[in-house]
């Protein structure tokens, strides 16, 4: 009945995180049957609707949201139950190392940061997976991530006592151009000059900084084209069609057809490394100071 029980949270978490029955069957390999079976029966259990049925696939009802909170952390910590045992009996007893990072630090300076305590550790089994604050902030209270570098951009990082939260530094934001722009390489630019520009933007948060920063200086800032991601969003930049506001932090890893220029009085966003309180990683810490260090030199 636990065996059971077990596979259907799991069944439930996958289609909560898909939005749709026949993709988490897909990707579990079960019928579209089956996992609807699942799904009612944790229902019947629990004596609540964990779903609702949409035009265009499912989502959580208020219930299944709270149950699907708890039911991750459960399944995390019976899977990271699963992988102790068997470091033990294969006689590798290393708990690797989880990092998450929002995807502008991801792409250069975290990854840097894991290389040094490497070189200064020795060899450790580690991953690295990209993600928007908010998100990682909740991996980490799920138990699947040791530690998660984020940012303090809008909305803002929860007051939350079951993580600790190191500041590491402030990241200056810049505006990202084609090589043929005209303010392409000249020096810190005023946000007025770049009023009648098409802007473009990937997530909530740069939005609402450039919203912010353009407001302060009486103008307004035209997001006339949206983007899924940072690549998307540089695309955009670099075939001509907008220009982009970016972390600095990303500067470094940027594609080789598009240039920064820095703002007048531009827009910061705190970075911050957030651990659980409970267990911590026996190489967090060692992690953290990499980081802080990385964070220093720029």
């Amino acid at each position: 009945m636990a065996r059971m029980e077990l596979t259907a949270w799991r069944t439930f978490v996958v289609v909560c995180r898909l939005g749709s029955l026949s993709a988490a069957a897909a990707e579990l390999g079960y019928t579209q049957s089956a996992v609807s079976r699942q799904v009612a029966g944790l229902e019947r259990q629990l004596g609540v609707a964990l779903v609702e049925r949409q035009v265009r696939g499912v989502r959580p009802t208020a219930a299944g949201e709270v149950f699907r909170r708890h039911a991750l952390v459960a399944l995390n910590e019976a899977d990271r139950a699963v992988r102790a045992v068997r470091e033990v009996r294969d006689g590798a007893p290393s708990r690797p190392l989880t990092v998450g990072a929002t995807p502008s630090l991801a792409a250069g300076l975290v990854p840097a940061a894991i290389r040094r305590l490497l070189d200064v550790a020795g060899p450790l089994p580690w991953s690295l997976s990209p993600g928007l604050s908010a998100r990682l902030h909740d991996r980490v209270i799920a138990g699947d991530l040791d530690v998660a570098v984020v940012t303090d951009a809008p909305p803002g990082l929860p007051d939350d006592p079951r993580v600790e939260r190191r500041f590491l530094g402030m990241d200056e934001m810049v505006v990202v151009l084609p090589l043929g722009h005209p303010q392409a390489g000249h020096g810190p630019v005023d946000i007025r000059a770049l009023a009648d520009q098409t802007w473009v933007e990937d997530n909530d948060g740069s939005a609402a900084l450039l919203r912010q920063h353009a407001a302060r200086a009486g103008v307004t800032a035209r997001i006339d084209l949206a983007a899924a991601d940072l690549p998307g969003k540089t695309a955009l930049v670099a075939t001509g069609h907008a220009i982009a506001l970016v972390p600095g932090a990303l500067t470094g890893a940027l594609r080789a057809d598009v240039t920064t220029v820095p703002l007048v009085d531009p827009p910061t966003r705190g970075i911050h490394a957030i651990t659980p309180r409970r267990a911590p990683h026996p190489s967090a810490t060692a992690l953290l100071d990499q980081l802080a260090t990385a964070f220093a030199r720029r």
